[in-house]
């Protein structure tokens, strides 16, 4: 099966709702999986603690978007147990460079410390994975994310499991059914993972938590970058730091 897979087959999974997994890096099998029970971001409902929004507004971290995405792949690959093998490897990259997948990285002193990447069908965006180097690293990215999923109009972030990482920010589980429903809705809208004129500073992030996107543009010296434009979380999405 896994010999078949094309990026326009990994597409049309997604939007049935399904994603791959391989049983290892040295596996050379992809299965697809629907879970019974969906791991969902409610957008308006990112949590964000003190402690976290403290840490954003340090400035610490610079985020960036689809700069290394296959650095974040091989970062979200790298831990002893990992469902990324070489031929999803391979899709998710080539779904890059069509502009159906993106990255969002987190530096520090030039140095890639952490990151999340996901598809992007519509204003759905399902996230893949993510990664830490350093303590912070992933919560940040996950906040930069969910500030700009909500500016470019997105309405569904799908984190396919739940995990107590991702619950303590608020992410919750919903029955298939209703995220079929969910899905459907998302695949009929549109949105922009690098909406125009979008550069955040790190105030904003920090003080989004559960509220509108505090404005869609900022001074030179934000500490957020887009790449360049392109068309168009368990073990699997997360590591807890």
């Amino acid at each position: 099966m896994s010999s078949r897979i094309t990026p326009e087959l990994l597409l049309q999974a997604y939007a049935m709702g399904v994603f791959p997994m391989a049983e290892g890096r040295d596996d050379p099998v992809v299965h697809w999986v629907d879970p019974r029970l969906r791991g969902i971001f409610p957008l308006d409902g990112f949590h964000i603690s003190r402690s976290l929004a403290k840490l954003i507004r340090q400035g610490r971290f610079t985020i960036t978007t689809d700069r290394d995405f296959a650095g974040v792949v091989r970062g979200c690959a790298d831990r002893a147990e990992t469902w990324i093998n070489e031929e999803i490897f391979n899709l998710y990259n080539a779904l890059h460079e069509t502009g159906h997948a993106h990255s969002l990285e987190v530096w520090q002193d030039g140095r890639l410390v952490g990151g999340v990447y996901g598809v992007v069908l519509g204003a759905a965006f399902f996230g893949e994975s993510m990664f830490s180097r350093e303590t912070g690293a992933s919560k940040v990215a996950l906040a930069w994310l969910v500030h700009r999923l909500r500016a470019g109009g997105f309405q569904l972030f799908d984190t396919q499991f739940l995990t107590p990482h991702l619950a303590s920010l608020g992410a919750v589980e919903i029955p298939r059914a209703a995220y079929h429903k969910r899905l459907r809705a998302a695949l009929a809208a549109e949105a922009a993972f690098n909406p125009p004129h979008y550069q955040p500073l790190p105030s904003w992030v920090a003080a989004s938590s559960g509220a509108a996107p505090s404005g869609a543009t900022a001074s030179s010296g934000a500490s957020s970058t887009d790449g360049k434009a392109r068309s168009g979380t368990s073990q699997r999405s997360t590591q807890t730091s």
